[in-house]
């Protein structure tokens, strides 16, 4: 059995070492009046069968299973660290929940150092981001037009980008270069835009449309528009049905976005979320646009800076609470949210926005929730490290314990539901395990990451009872067995302490 754990097993032995004398027949005889034992026994059969197939042959497995009292009822590698990947987000989650609180909302506000008279702001204007990833296009223009319907038609003076509330580290030390350019590895600030209503923060969505005739160039689409951004397109408009191939990357350092390729006449768009170098230029770019829009000329220069504390609040838009945020965040497993609640939790508790302040206060409410953070190892808020480390049977022990927390509610209403297929329901799983006793009723957070994956959460019983779950897969080569994670959790749906006479 390895490293297996059980609750049978521990009785077994028991039984073995007292009843020895007595003969194999009374140790026989007393499993077979133990139901429950019987239950859990097939039950960690039919795990263990699904750990000992080709796909694991040279992976990590590690499973954990509690019943809803907390109790352990399978054990495999449960105290091996092993790495989460997204599954990381149940406890940014859990730390952030009970830090900031289900009501804590972010803000972006526009200030001023001057004074104005008439039309004219004799001073600079500040606009300070206080790490809100809800900000979109249309919030910094309804902040331009509100400048306008306060009489300012001039600013005499520089429109500053204030980003002081998180540090200037804006990528987290594990990210890969691969990773940069994508909106899964976004640069984190505390002045930020997100495309759309998914808050994928620091990121631009990026259109390519076929051309009208074969052989022209295709039609590259940056929303929002801006000019902070520069596409170099080489894409090609080929014959109907030819190959839709498209290759894109940004390059290190700046916001020269290219596409190559080609795009077929007939060829549906081709559409991606792009991560942006220095998100916070970006958001003062489009307000520097919208005031322009808005008939607010600024006669200074677009700079960086801090706001000073003297200066006068002329603006504040604040985000939805938190809790509601939480879906977007869960469900869909938003890398973005999740950095910028580890950065907001240091600078809220600590004084200091950054990823080594927010991941101890992360590791404080671990230790609290009586986690052995000695096994435990936090590199950043996402998951996209492959340096975090935490034991299965310490995941479950967190989920166990967060059902007791006053804000559990708001927890479990994030976490992706199985086969449910509504995007902001099913989230990560809403195409996994249909059709299945699973369905509807397993309520998980999946990870995934290169050679690793996982998924944990909650399962409820055919006895109605809820089975707390933890299953990372490590260091497998080739395609991820996620779909041996579905079958536990199946299984765990299936589950139940009625057996059926042979």
């Amino acid at each position: 059995m390895d490293i297996l754990k059980h609750k049978l097993a521990i009785s077994w032995l028991i039984a073995v070492i007292v009843l020895a004398a007595a003969g194999a027949t009374q140790i026989v005889s007393t499993a077979e009046t133990d139901p429950s034992q019987l239950a859990e026994q097939q039950l960690s059969e039919d795990i263990l069968e699904i750990l000992d197939g080709e796909a694991l042959k040279h992976a990590l497995a590690s499973v954990h299973v509690r019943t809803e009292s907390g109790e352990e009822i399978f054990s495999y590698n449960g105290d091996t660290s092993v790495v989460p990947a997204s599954g990381q987000k149940l406890l940014i989650g859990a730390a952030a929940l009970d830090t900031l609180g289900p009501d804590y909302r972010f803000s972006t506000g526009v200030y001023t150092d001057g004074h104005q008279t008439g039309n004219v702001l004799h001073g600079n204007l500040y606009i300070k981001g206080y790490g809100d990833p809800t900000m979109l296009p249309e919030d910094y223009e309804k902040l331009a037009s509100e400048i306008a319907a306060q009489g300012i038609k001039v600013i005499q003076g520089d429109l500053v980008a204030d980003d002081t509330f998180f540090d200037d580290m804006r990528l987290s030390l594990d990210l890969s270069w691969f990773n940069q350019r994508r909106v899964t590895g976004a640069q984190v600030s505390a002045l930020t835009v997100s495309p759309d209503e998914d808050y994928d923060a620091g990121s631009v969505i990026v259109e390519v449309h076929p051309g009208e005739n074969q052989g022209d160039t295709t039609t590259v689409e940056v929303y929002p528009e801006t000019d902070y951004i520069t596409i170099l397109n080489d894409v090609v408009t080929v014959e109907e049905g030819g190959s839709r191939s498209v290759d894109w990357g940004r390059e290190h350092g700046n916001n020269n976005i290219f596409v190559s390729g080609t795009m077929p006449l007939d060829g549906p768009r081709w559409r991606n979320w792009i991560a942006v170098w220095e998100p916070t230029e970006l958001a003062q770019d489009l307000f520097y646009q919208a005031l322009k829009d808005n008939g607010v000329k600024v006669q200074g220069g677009l700079s960086l800076g801090e706001t000073p504390e003297n200066a006068e609040e002329l603006i504040v838009r604040e985000s939805m609470q938190i809790s509601e945020l939480f879906i977007p965040f869960m469900k869909l497993s938003n890398n973005s949210i999740a950095e910028i609640l580890a950065k907001t939790m240091g600078r809220e508790v600590y004084g200091e926005g950054s990823w080594d302040a927010g991941l101890t206060v992360v590791n404080e409410y671990l230790e609290n929730a009586g986690l052995d953070t000695s096994a435990i190892q936090l590199r950043d808020g996402s998951g996209m490290s492959h340096l975090n480390k935490i034991p299965t049977k310490e995941m479950t022990r967190l989920l166990d314990h967060v059902k007791g927390e006053e804000w559990f509610d708001v927890f479990y209403a994030s976490l992706p539901v199985a086969g449910a297929s509504d995007r902001m329901e099913g989230g990560t799983l809403r195409s996994r395990m249909g059709g299945t006793r699973a369905a509807g009723n397993v309520h998980a957070k999946t990870g995934t990451v290169t050679s690793k994956t996982s998924l944990s959460g909650y399962a409820t019983t055919q006895d109605d009872e809820e089975i707390i779950f933890s299953i990372i897969f490590n260091n497998y080569i080739g395609s991820h067995p996620k779909n041996l994670e579905d079958e536990i959790a199946v299984l765990l749906a299936e589950f139940t302490y009625e057996m059926e006479d042979n």
